[in-house]
This record gives C-alpha cells, structure tokens and sequence, in this order.
C-alpha cells in the first residue's frame, strides 16, 4: 500500500491509534502526519490521541494532537487507525465508522482488521515499519524520520525483540540516514526515568513474587500505592519488561489497578508462552511475547485465573 495512491480527492484526513499511546502508536500517527502536511498542504489532517506522554513530545507537532474525540462527528474523507483495530481507539471509533474511506495499518496479529483498506503484517517490527513502506522515501525528512524511528526503536525494545528482522534493521538503517542523534533518542524514549518512575519501579520489583518454580513472577501496583507515589499510568511503562529480565523466568505479569476491582494486565514472555492467546482469552490481545488485558476482580482473582493459562502452557505434556 502506497498512501500517496489514495488521496485522489480527498480533502481532510482523520488519524488515530490505540487508547494509552505508547512510542509505536504516536511515531506512526506523527510519521504520517507529518508526511502529509509536508507533502500535501490543502490537505486538512487532524490526529486522535489520548495525552501524548513527556517523553514523545519531542516529536514534531505532538502539540496539535487532538483529544477533544466527544464532539461532533465530523465525516471525513478518509480516515486512518493505526496500530490497533478500531475497538481500541476509544472515541476515535465513531470517527472511523463515519468516514468515507477508512485504512488499517497494524502489525499485532490479534487485529482481524477493521477498514476498507488494511495493511496488517503480523510479522513486522512495529506499525512504523509498515508506516515507512507506504511512504515515498524521497518526500521524507528528518521529522518524519525521527518519528518513526522512535516507534521502531520502542516496539522491538532497541531492536532487542523477536520481532527485528532484516529488513527492519535495514528500514532503521536508511531513518539514521536523515541526520539525528540516535543514540539520545533512544537514551530518552527508552532508558531515562523520572525520580518517581525509579521509586515505583523499585517498589514494584521489590513486591514481586515468583510462581511455577520460579518461571513465573508477577507483580502488581495499587490505586493507593500510585497515590502515594502521585504515580500516572505513563510513570509504569517498562516495568513488565524489567520483571522479564529476572534470572529464569519466562513469563512475567504485571498488574496495576485501573479502578476499584478493575486491572490493566501486561504480559511478556521468553517465547516458552504465548501470551497473546492468553490475553485473547480476557479480551486483550497482542504479540506471542508482548500482549495486554483488562481484567475485573480482586488481584488475587484476576492472578489466579491469568497464571492457570501460564501453567497450563509451561507445563503441557
């Protein structure tokens, strides 16, 4: 798919991406955003996100995202979700279904695909990979570049995850070519933490426990632990994959308290499970390594009916 090759008369454009906007979901929203305002002027674009985090609002014009999604539904000539299905846009979704034309771009393979257009490869690095693919690299420039390299960079953990390819590296390879500091980029977005995200991560490691013989650990994180530390949902980011990086565990759970008897759940996982299935199974869904969730009840509940799955695959016959 080549985006140049679907705005045959189109005047406005709407794009958005999943609810909590992490790295890969704003890079490719931002990316092709800037692609177009650079390129096609007349073009009326508005971006759909909840609140951009700090440590993206680097990238070029994050300023003019828009969250005002609870006003009146504009019908726009084409609309773009990125990222995710429809169903996790929040009010996004009603933008998607009124539009006259509508593209999917994504890379999770828990996405069935949404849109009259649908550009879905389970197997890349990120959806800026795939957002790289539909654009004319001669009309980039270093925003856009830096834009999806973040996204990159982010998604595949330094290009660290199962999910680096060949061909990712090489799309990486031509980004640094526009002329950015790299390595500073990645320091801020992936590695730098504030005082308070340092706090509740030691707080979270500290709790955990380790299950299955020491193959399993999870930790969670209270309402009244983030109140305490004036903690966001932002200041948790990372936490899940530092848990993974205990010797000997190949599944790791994380949990925060969304609202009273109400978690948001992310999975990781050494390859040994498939947490994607498992986040499927409450609702969520994701990567083999990488996957997320909703669950109600108590932490012990929401532990116990999660951890049944794990076992089950840790110790199959």
């Amino acid at each position: 798919m080549k985006i140049d090759e679907l705005l045959s008369g189109v005047k406005t454009i709407g794009i958005t991406g999943h609810e909590r906007p992490d790295g890969d979901c704003i890079g490719s929203c931002m990316g092709m955003y800037l692609y177009l305002q650079k390129n096609y002027p007349k073009i009326r674009t508005d971006v759909f996100l909840e609140e951009i985090p700090p440590e993206y609002r680097f990238i070029k014009d994050t300023d003019k995202v828009r969250t005002d999604f609870e006003t009146d539904i504009e019908v726009y000539d084409l609309f773009i979700c990125m990222d995710s299905g429809k169903e996790r846009t929040s009010g996004a979704e009603k933008l998607f279904d009124a539009a006259k034309k509508t593209v999917n771009i994504d890379h999770h393979m828990s996405n069935k695909g949404t849109g009259d257009v649908l550009y879905i490869v389970s197997t890349a690095s990120s959806a800026c990979e795939l957002v790289y693919n539909t654009l004319d690299r001669d009309k980039m420039d270093v925003e856009i570049a830096k834009a999806l390299y973040t996204g990159m960079v982010t998604d595949t953990g330094v290009f660290k995850y199962n999910n680096t390819s060949p061909t990712t590296m090489q799309v990486a390879s031509d980004l640094i070519t526009f002329g950015f500091d790299f390595g500073s980029l990645i320091d801020h977005v992936f590695f730098e933490k504030t005082y308070i995200q340092n706090q509740i991560l030691g707080r979270a490691l500290l709790e955990s426990i380790l299950l299955m013989d020491g193959r399993c650990i999870v930790s969670v994180v209270s309402m009244q632990t983030m109140e305490f530390y004036e903690a966001g949902s932002n200041d948790l980011d990372g936490i899940v994959n530092q848990l993974l990086l205990t010797v000997g565990v190949d599944c790791a759970i994380f949990m925060y308290e969304k609202a009273p008897l109400e978690y948001k759940v992310s999975l990781r996982s050494t390859g040994a499970v498939n947490v994607a299935e498992i986040a499927e199974i409450f609702g969520g869904g994701g990567h083999v390594r990488a996957a997320g969730c909703t669950v109600s009840g108590t932490q012990y509940d929401v532990i116990n009916n999660i951890t049944k799955y794990i076992h089950k695959q840790l110790y199959a016959e």
